[in-house]
């Protein structure tokens, strides 16, 4: 007798109803009960190949978000952090390159001229005291 075991112990769901997780079960009636309802309120209006494709088009959501993993977040995680990354605090990225052998020399040479200042400060003080 073989037992899977998933490589990843956060990977595993259990299986509740027909092989599906207990969220996939939920949204896969959600779907079915919207395509149901579609069909129904639809049903006077088109023909059958047309109101196929719009229940298909209407329960597609509902059975994407059930089943859907982007980075290990479920669709409604998902959504809530795209509206929070993108319409909550939007930044706008901006690339500003830093060449740090640049900046050093011009670190040296601010050094260099603040030393030559105080060297003719220096001086100077001193041929105005040798004047006095």
């Amino acid at each position: 007798m073989e037992v899977k075991i998933n490589r990843e112990i956060r990977e595993y769901t259990e299986s509740i109803f027909f092989g599906l997780s207990l969220r996939q079960f939920i949204f896969s009636i959600c779907a079915c009960v919207v395509a149901v309802i579609l069909y129904f309120i639809l049903k006077p209006y088109c023909g059958i190949e047309t109101l196929s494709w719009v229940c298909i088009l209407g329960a597609a959501p509902f059975a994407a978000l059930g089943f859907i993993k982007y980075n290990g977040m479920t669709a409604e995680k998902f959504v809530a952090a795209w509206i929070k990354s993108m319409i909550l605090t939007p930044k706008r990225l901006t690339f500003k390159p830093i060449n740090l052998y640049y900046e050093d020399l011009k670190n040296i040479e601010n050094r260099k001229v603040k030393k030559e200042r105080k060297n003719k400060n220096k001086e100077d003080s001193q041929s105005i005291e040798n004047i006095k």
